[in-house]
């Protein structure tokens, strides 16, 4: 029931569109049919419904069909536009749903020679479309409002959840990392000068413990420090891969004080590296892009990979897309995107 049929609409969204209808049909025509004191006895009928009711048949459903394009603009096209600026498109299209509405259906009942009503009390068909139009659109953004109302219950439930677990981990990092670092700096210290190149990896890995454990205690650092870690991350994996792994990092200094969360980058470079990089024979590119725009910090991060097809794979494979997704929404309404990058390959966008 929860299958989506269009434009994220579900089957128990349409059936219970459509029992709208039926209930509205069956109690406007039945008050319509007691006002003219029942129909004529020897009147045709088709399926056993006598004319009134099978005009009520196709008047909503010419009620439908004017609602589809009116619900589309205002519900799909438009749907970042302000609530208020979207109510004010009804006194656009009230009108154009009223007379048209009941023209259509007054030439499809005049052509099979269907009851409908004459004279003075047409405006009664005009008045019962308007207020029809007006409840059920009422319902749509009452139904609109509510959905978006669970939707942020359930986005702050996972993000309560997920600011237990990071606390939880920070508790643990400030044991974790400290005990690391100190042991790394006991490793190198006995390591033989003649090996200059293991002496600088396990001073480069100390570094990176030493920063986490800077960050578990930090709300904001410059981002001259985390293109610094990210940077000592790098060359640890370029240790691993070697010439197969590639780096550009393009940013401009004027940047380098700007404050970020800590541990923001690094989770987006491991997840290029990881699903980009280590799964091509030959390796690849990876580039970091940060510039400013409208007062936007904006982050681009890009792999020549082979490309991930379904995307949304990603947010499950592991805890790094999925808890910075969080954090980027919890402290600023944003978004990752993730995008093919040209020529091949995976981008991951985000602003900040």
């Amino acid at each position: 029931m929860e299958k989506k049929v269009i434009w994220g609409v579900s089957v128990r969204e349409l059936l219970c569109v459509l029992l709208l209808y039926v209930i509205a049909a069956f109690f406007d025509h039945t008050a319509v049919w007691f006002s003219e004191g029942g129909y004529e006895a020897g009147a045709s009928t088709l399926f056993g419904l006598q004319p009134i009711f099978r005009g009520g048949i196709i008047q909503y459903s010419i009620f439908f069909l004017f609602t589809i394009p009116i619900w589309w603009i205002i519900f799909i096209k438009l749907k970042k536009w302000k609530l208020g600026s979207r109510l004010m498109l009804h006194l656009i299209f009230l009108p154009l749903f009223i007379f048209p509405s009941q023209q259509v259906y007054y030439t499809i009942t005049e052509a099979l020679d269907w009851y409908h009503l004459t004279g003075a009390e047409a405006v009664w068909d005009l008045y019962n479309n308007g207020l029809f139009y007006l409840i059920q659109f009422g319902i749509f953004h009452s139904y609109e409002h509510y959905k978006v109302a669970q939707q942020k219950l359930r986005i702050e439930g996972e993000l309560r959840q997920a600011a237990l677990n990071s606390e939880l981990a920070a508790i643990k990092a400030q044991l974790n990392p400290h005990f690391l670092y100190n042991v790394f700096n006991t490793i190198n210290a006995s390591v033989p000068p003649k090996q200059e190149k293991t002496r600088q990896l396990i001073a480069t890995l100390a570094d990176l413990f030493r920063y986490q454990l800077k960050a578990s205690k930090k709300e904001l650092v410059p981002l001259s420090e985390e293109l610094e870690f990210v940077t000592k991350y790098l060359e640890l994996e370029k240790a691993r891969f070697e010439e197969r792994l590639q780096v550009a990092i393009n940013v401009p200094k004027e940047l380098n004080n700007e404050m970020i969360p800590p541990m923001l980058l690094q989770p987006l470079v491991e997840n290029s590296v990881k699903h980009g990089i280590s799964n091509a024979l030959e390796g690849g590119k990876i580039s970091i892009t940060i510039f400013k725009e409208a007062d936007k910090l904006k982050f681009e991060i890009a792999d020549t990979g082979k490309g991930i097809k379904d995307k949304k794979k990603l947010f499950g494979k592991g805890v790094g897309l999925s808890n910075t997704q969080l954090r980027l929404q919890k402290m600023y309404q944003s978004q990752l995107e993730l995008l093919d990058n040209e020529p091949q390959g995976l981008k991951i966008r985000f602003s900040l």
